[in-house]
Order: C-alpha cells, then structure tokens, then sequence
C-alpha cells in the first residue's frame, strides 16, 4: 500500500503539472469589490501577498483513490522559493519509506522500502503532456499564491492579465486571454485570502480543484493548515487531502536529495504501467 501511495503521489503531480499551460476566457470590465475597482482589489492582493522564501510543516496526508476511503500517511512538507518542494513520507517514528522532490529540474520520486526512484526532466514532462510545464504554477499552488502561467513572479504591472468579478462574500479572480486551460481563483473579499484554486481543460470537465481552509498564523501572516486537491472528471473520485501542523519559515535543511548509488532507477513508462494496474 505504502509503494501505491508513493507512486500515486508523483501521478497525481503529474496531472497538476499537464495543467500547468496557459489562460482562460475573457470578463467583462468595469466591476467593482466592495469600495475597491477590479484593478484596485488585485493590486491589493498581489501586494498583500506574504512570499515566503521558504515554508515547512508536519503533514498528514490522506489520499482516497476511488472513493472507498482515503488511505492516511505521515510526514514533512518542505519548501524553498523557486528550488523545490519536498514531500516526505515517514510513518513509522520518523523514518522516511519515501519523497518526492520537484525542483525547476524536473521530478525526483524515491522509494526507500525497495530501493528504487524514478527521476524525470521537464523535458520528458513536456513531451508526455504536450504542455509548456511550468515548477512555478506548482509552487504558487503549494504556497497558496495566485499565479499568472509562464510567469515566475506575480506583479502589479500583471493586473491587466485578470479579470474580477463578486461572488457572495468572495471574488472570483480569473486569467484572460484563455486557450486550452481555465484557471481560476477565488479570494476572500474581508481578508484578501486564497480560499481556492482550479485549472480546468477549457470545454471538458478536466480539472484540478485545490482548496486551502483552516489558515493560521505564519510570520503575522495566514498560512493555510489544510489543502484538499480533487482531481475531476475522472469516472472514480480522486482526492488528495494534507493536513498541516507546526508551520515553520526554517531554511536551514537540504534543499536538494541525493540518490543513493544502489538505487535501481525505474523508467517513467514503468511506473506509468504499475499506476494503471
């Protein structure tokens, strides 16, 4: 069970970095957020937004591949801005059974039960998906960030990319300009917060839907303490549920892994085969 959580894990990056691609439809203008214009309320977010250099926590991750029950595993969710995100997966007394790393690079998956990874350039990642992939979509999605693709750093000068529009007590904020990809994101109108976001496959019901709840405090900021990624469209339901405890801005670990020389390295096709077992 430990390998199929491990290998589900990378799949389910995967389908987050084939959405990682370009925009969405257009809005109309001119709408207004509470006292605030529509290019008044994004500057606000964009300005208010925390950009933390670097984020760790205590995880507990629960992952329910057809609707039946999630299967829960422990471990530490690690990040530094634009090097890489680490997810490890240690269950029993802190002892790592497997990680995966994603950096500008590409996908490092290590599994240190059998002794074996799986490493995949970008490259590969574009080729496969028929995408321009993107680390940094992922990274905002981690962080909590409204993202603009192919960009690596949010700015004002980036406002006109948005559109905006009220929803109840929230305001859905959307990329313009869309073709293959939707993305979409909705911020609380009272405190600014990144509530949800989702990248859909424009005309399907394809998506990725990743919501953020139980924020706390991080550095006089809000740092979210439970993130649910659902995968739509699929015929049975994937969910994918961190929970996250002792929230830290700790830079000092090892931001890049090592894989031991006795590792056995499986190609990306045969980890794709046992996926679909």
């Amino acid at each position: 069970m430990m390998k199929r959580v491990c290998f589900y894990l990378f799949s389910a990056l995967l389908i987050v970095f084939i959405s990682s691609c370009s925009s969405t439809r257009n809005m109309k203008k001119g709408v207004s957020i509470g006292n605030l214009s529509e290019a008044e309320y994004m500057e606000e977010l964009i300005n208010r937004s925390p950009a933390w250099d670097a984020v760790t926590a205590k995880m507990s991750l629960a992952v329910d591949l057809n609707g039946k029950g999630p299967t829960k595993v422990s471990g530490t969710l690690r990040m530094k801005r634009d090097e890489v995100i680490q997810l490890s997966i240690a269950p029993f007394l802190g002892i790592e059974v497997a990680r995966a790393e994603i950096s500008p690079d590409g996908v490092l998956v290590m599994d240190r039960m059998n002794k074996r990874y799986v490493q995949v350039p970008f490259d590969e990642l574009k080729n496969l998906a028929k995408a321009d992939l993107d680390f940094h979509t992922l990274q905002a999605l981690f962080l909590n960030e409204i993202f603009l693709p192919g960009k690596k750093t949010l700015t004002v000068r980036d406002i006109s990319s948005f559109a905006v529009r009220p929803e109840n007590e929230n305001a859905v904020v959307e990329v313009k300009n869309g073709k293959r990809f939707a993305y979409r994101f909705r911020t609380g109108t009272s405190d600014g917060l990144l509530k949800e976001s989702h990248i859909g496959l424009s005309g399907t019901r394809y998506g990725v839907n990743w919501r953020y709840d139980k924020f706390r405090p991080l550095e006089q900021k809000q740092f979210p303490g439970t993130m649910t990624v659902s995968f739509e469209g699929a015929a049975k339901p994937v969910t994918a549920v961190f929970e996250l405890s002792r929230l830290s801005t700790n830079k000092d670990w090892e931001a890049h892994t090592e894989v031991p020389g006795k590792y056995e390295k499986i190609e990306l096709q045969d980890l794709l085969k046992q996926l679909i077992k």
